[in-house]
């Protein structure tokens, strides 16, 4: 599954995947609980493979970040989201090491973090790290 189909809602707490379409929004199924919720035009949705972190050097896509948190772990989960700020931002180094400290926040270190450990826990980083491999094989034939 890419992150094409797994949205954040403003408001709502963890992921959701987008499971069917609606005439005023669309359906969402909670991975943390597997409920299912109505989602209308007023909230705010973000797509995961829309999201970007920044760097000195531009952006860096999120599924990519995702893929260098799973190669620090070998596939596993990363660091709680609830440590301190300080341990937060020295994992986020080791895996990113020119993120921009101005622009990138404590608070959304700890996002990402707690993303990737419950994309983890439904076993959907795997096909995301496969995702990235595969586009950087093809960049690499252009």
């Amino acid at each position: 599954m890419s992150l094409d189909k797994i949205v954040s809602i403003s408001g709502k707490p963890g992921l959701y995947h987008l499971r069917a379409q609606t005439r005023s929004g669309f359906i969402a199924e909670s991975l943390t609980d597997g409920k299912k919720i109505p989602v209308g035009l007023r909230h705010n949705v973000s797509v995961l493979s829309e999201i970007s972190i920044y760097t000195l050097d531009g952006e860096e896509p999120l599924r990519e970040v995702f893929a260098k948190i799973s190669e620090k772990e070998d596939g596993g989960k990363a660091i709680d989201h609830k440590v301190s700020k300080d341990e937060l931002e020295a994992y986020f180094f080791d895996v990113l090491p020119n993120f921009d400290e101005d622009r990138v926040y404590a608070s959304d270190i700890k996002k990402v973090i707690q993303w990737y450990n419950l994309l983890q826990a439904n076993d959907l980083i795997e096909s995301q790290t496969e995702e990235v491999a595969d586009a950087a094989k093809s960049d690499e034939e252009e």
